[in-house]
């Protein structure tokens, strides 16, 4: 009997798996270990449009704009955990980067039946955000077929909003509906349907694309530092310490006041040793050039 499911490839069955409960675990683990080594060829495929929806992302945030990201299951739980990383890594505020996951907190550790049915609760979601035209909204599916997440496209579309469709299939309905859709194409699971496997593996990778790559854009780097580190606990603050050294070699004094003078903060005592300008130089420096070190490096030096 033929049904939604025959023409998604995520959905389809390997029939030369058929026994692999009968398996040493050994050989399942290598079996799965080679499908995972796919992965990352098939996001190789989808960079030059995977770099474009970052450039195009990364401007709107400039303009003060947020990065949503929106899905059901896995994908929403995908979307959710890369944005709550956002704080501490780059300092960002909690609702520049938002994951919201179709029926809400509770849908992370159990499943919520329904939600991810309804476009309406995305469209609802979104405008309970104060969704503006400066936004970024990506919606993750594996399927590219989920309603939540095509619902969320489509209403962010009609509001202005930069789309972003990432999916496993190719020709889905999320791709067709966002103004740049993502197909990563990695094929049947090990466990027929199982697309936290392969699929969730690469929508993890391109997701940690889209918000790196962005934060990097958007200054919130130094070279391979993360220089807007928050450092909130003992082991952030030692980072902190270690970040300032190797951005600038300085000895372990000069570090330790820079950043007492700097309240802590990584981007500014850089600027303060690198620049050779007192704290709130540094900060006025920053302040101009809208948070790049590079750039306020240049100024401070004349």
């Amino acid at each position: 009997m033929s049904t939604e499911f025959d023409s998604l490839t995520t959905e389809a069955y390997r029939p030369e798996l058929a026994e692999i409960d009968q398996l040493p675990t050994l050989d399942i683990a290598r079996t799965m270990n080679a499908g995972d080594a796919t992965v990352p060829g098939a996001v190789a495929a989808q960079l030059p449009r995977i770099a474009a929806a970052i450039d195009a992302a990364a401007a709107r945030m400039a303009s003060g704009g947020r990065l949503l990201y929106l899905g059901a299951g896995t994908a929403g739980r995908l979307g959710v955990l890369d944005a709550s990383e956002c704080p501490p890594t780059f300092n960002t505020d909690p609702g520049e980067v938002v994951g919201l996951i179709a029926g809400g907190p509770p849908a992370l550790v159990s499943a919520v039946e329904g939600a991810e049915d309804s476009k309406d609760l995305a469209a609802a979601d979104l405008r309970a955000r104060g969704l503006t035209p400066d936004d970024v909204v990506v919606g993750v599916s594996a399927s590219g077929r989920t309603p939540y997440a095509v619902g969320a496209v489509e209403h962010a579309r009609a509001e202005g909003a930069l789309t972003i469709g990432l999916s496993c299939n190719a020709g889905s309905p999320l791709a067709a509906a966002a103004e740049f859709g993502i197909e990563i194409v990695v094929g049947p699971e090990l466990i027929t349907g199982s697309t936290r496997l392969k699929a969730g593996t690469a929508q993890k990778l391109v997701l940690n694309m889209i918000s790196t790559i962005s934060m990097i854009r958007l200054g919130k780097t130094y070279g391979n530092l993360m220089v807007d580190v928050r450092a909130s606990n003992e082991k952030l603050r030692a980072r902190s310490r270690r970040i300032v050294e190797l951005a600038t070699g300085a000895p372990a004094e000069a570090i330790e006041s820079a950043l007492t003078a700097t309240g802590g903060e990584v981007k500014h005592a850089i600027l303060t040793i690198l620049g050779d300008v007192d704290a709130p130089t540094a900060d006025r420096l920053l302040s101009e050039s809208r948070g790049h070190l590079r750039a306020a490096l240049a100024a401070a030096r004349g």
